[in-house]
């Protein structure tokens, strides 16, 4: 029987967290990798775990990345790389992940996984603020539009400004995956109910979550999925 952390069940939308617990052990954890299911276990014990990303999430990321053949995708945000070795574990084995995060220390923590998977050689970590980052990379002209799948789980200020970046990099019918979009459900709350940890990002992801509805450059859902996702597929 696999153990629940708080921070696992409080990324879960649904009403009931024994209908989560239903969807996680009917449907995600008999399918979940072993070096994912390691690496969930390995964050769980962290101060920080609920920035990983939920497992429920997780298997739509795998089932998105292999319905557009990706091959060449990007990531922002690390943390510990549950989402960053699902990517590698179901890319081809000529396949590249570009993966930007401030933090290395964190990655550290799932990178002796990644190897063991033998899917490191996959991934260039650039330990770096993201938007310069991606800034670099267009500066080299080859880059632009050639890239299959991204997924940003990031500082959510920056949101729109890594989405302008990413309608860039992506190729056309590229998909662009924005985790945490529904921010535990405080998009919908007012501030006096809103937690005080949450106020910071809450404003910023309703903001962007405004603007992503209204680029006529994509075909976008937002999926209800883990802490909420907006799917964006590039049509132009």
């Amino acid at each position: 029987m696999e153990q629940y952390t708080e921070e696992l069940l409080s990324k879960g939308l649904l009403q009931s967290e024994d209908l989560y617990r239903y969807i996680l052990e009917t449907s995600v954890y008999p399918r979940e990798p072993e070096p994912l299911k390691e690496l969930r276990h390995v964050t769980a014990g962290h101060p920080r775990a609920r920035f990983a990303t939920s497992p429920d999430a997780g298997q739509l990321v795998a089932m998105l990345l292999k319905l557009v053949n990706a091959k060449k995708t990007i990531e922002v945000g690390v943390f510990t790389g549950y989402s960053l070795l699902l990517t590698a574990l179901t890319i081809p084995e000529d396949g590249k992940i570009i993966a930007i995060d401030v933090n290395r220390e964190t990655f550290e923590i799932g990178l002796p996984i990644i190897k063991k998977a033998g899917v490191a050689d996959k991934i260039d970590f650039i330990e770096s603020e993201a938007v310069p980052a991606l800034d670099q990379l267009l500066q080299n002209p080859e880059n632009e539009g050639t890239f299959d799948f991204a997924f940003v789980d990031a500082d959510k200020g920056n949101n729109w400004n890594y989405h302008e970046r990413m309608m860039k990099l992506l190729k056309v019918g590229g998909v662009a995956v924005y985790d945490n979009t529904l921010w535990l459900g405080t998009v919908i709350m007012s501030d006096e109910l809103t937690p005080e940890h949450l106020k910071l990002g809450k404003q910023p992801i309703i903001e962007f979550n405004k603007l992503v509805a209204a680029d006529p450059r994509v075909q976008m859902s937002h999926a209800s999925v883990g802490d909420g996702m907006a799917i964006c597929t590039r049509l132009y």
